[in-house]
């Protein structure tokens, strides 16, 4: 069977499809297809505080794609989720009706918490990490980092944070917002064991593509800092042609790693698991189970 997931982010808005095989270990889940529009809502919800008529009509033609693209996989369910941009867009509603109108899809905005929930739901042997171990869950997207502590395989204490890549590149990110993190980190960091991080996000994934080492699933925090200073002494063009990296990657994936690198250094950790995942990635995990459970009733 298959399933999808929309994740309406503030950098880009992707449709993830999934089959799910029942094995009697459990469900096994394997990425069919994956589709992502930077379409940059962000860009107008965090300065301008509404999201223009021209990123709507983007948001629209997406969304219209996506079903059609639904459609033709014959998707058994599907779930349609914004985050950050739409959270703070005071015209979100209007949109909402929008989209419902005009492409036939419901959005549900959901809190930063909830977001940091969903993306946690994914077992963590489902991403080959062992689950009694103790982690930090670190996701940085364009408007939000949610931060999650991981024990025993239960979620111990999480918490979503106005500061992500599109707010650093606007100077939308003041010394209070990073010392509250801080504070946050200190505060809830009540673990006696090592403490690993878990990366989610596509910057951190094209750094573990590119520049972890063969056998290691993980990064040390001494690579994210020589990698990033190496991509800050170059231009966007240098980091287009020489790096391969897409426009719309090259200038957040340097303010990505302050984040990633300022949370680890605060948290005392070493290195960082990259399993690539995602809210689409939670969202898929849910379904799953809510149509299972169903299916029992049934």
């Amino acid at each position: 069977m298959k399933f999808a997931a929309i994740d309406i982010g503030s950098n880009a808005i992707r449709l993830l499809i999934e089959n799910v095989y029942e094995t009697p270990k459990g469900p096994v889940f394997h990425k069919d297809s994956l589709i992502r529009v930077p379409v940059r809502l962000g860009e107008d919800a965090f300065i301008d505080g509404v999201i223009s008529e021209e990123k709507t009509q983007m948001l629209v033609k997406a969304m219209i794609s996506m079903k059609h693209i639904m459609e033709i996989h014959k998707v058994t369910a599907f779930k349609v989720c914004a985050t950050s941009a739409m959270r703070d867009a005071k015209n979100s509603d209007e949109i909402l009706a929008r989209v419902k109108k005009e492409a036939g899809l419901e959005i549900q905005i959901i809190s930063g918490d909830r977001e940091g929930k969903t993306i946690l739901g994914v077992p963590l042997d489902q991403i080959g990490l062992e689950p009694n171990d103790f982690y930090l869950y670190i996701d940085v997207g364009g408007g939000s980092t949610e931060l999650g502590f991981l024990g025993n395989g239960k979620l111990i204490a999480n918490r979503s944070f106005n500061i992500g890549t599109l707010r650093l590149l606007n100077d939308q990110v003041n010394d209070t917002e990073w010392r509250e993190m801080l504070e946050w980190i200190k505060a809830t960091k009540n673990i006696n064991f090592e403490l690993s991080a878990i990366g989610v996000g596509g910057n951190i994934n094209h750094v573990m593509k590119h520049y972890g080492k063969a056998g290691k699933p993980y990064l040390s925090i001494s690579i994210l800092k020589r990698v990033m200073m190496y991509m800050d002494d170059l231009s966007m063009g240098e980091r287009v042609r020489e790096l391969g990296l897409k426009p719309d990657r090259a200038d957040v994936i340097v303010p990505a790693l302050k984040i990633y690198i300022n949370v680890m250094k605060w948290a005392g950790i070493e290195k960082i698991f990259v399993p690539k995942q995602g809210l689409s990635d939670g969202l898929i995990s849910q379904l799953y189970h809510e149509w299972k459970s169903k299916t029992i009733e049934v």
